[in-house]
């Protein structure tokens, strides 16, 4: 099989918990973001604002996945945070963990309220 051409693809891609995580993530990217389209962005899921500018990513690995937000949004959440491996803009969640879904729909939250009122774009 070549590159995931859609979400539903790259999921298949992965078993087990890494399989639950990305469905988890998918699940609560559909809730709290009802209008952002979902599209596959340098190989990884992506949710994208109608306006054309991403939003967040996720990518998954052999022991965690990856949620990828603009270094702002991550920064705003660091006292939440503690706990959790993190990057320049992205939230390492380990399988076997539970997903911290509050934390990241207030993180999506504040994701397109700064696209929204503070025009802040993609990386």
């Amino acid at each position: 099989m070549g590159k995931p051409q859609t979400i539903d693809e790259y999921v298949e891609g992965f078993a087990g918990p890494g399989r639950e995580v990305l469905e988890q993530v998918r699940a609560l990217a559909l809730e709290a973001v009802p209008a952002a389209s979902e599209a596959i962005k340098w190989g990884h899921p992506a949710w994208v604002h109608p306006s054309g500018t991403i939003l967040f990513m996720v990518s998954g690995h052999a022991k965690h996945a990856n949620v990828v937000f603009t270094p702002s949004t991550r920064e705003a959440f660091d006292a939440d945070l503690t706990g959790f491996a993190t990057g320049k803009g992205s939230v390492k969640l380990p399988y076997g963990r539970p997903v911290p879904g509050e934390l990241l729909r207030r993180m999506i939250a504040f994701r397109v309220r700064e696209h929204e009122d503070d025009g802040v774009l993609w990386m």
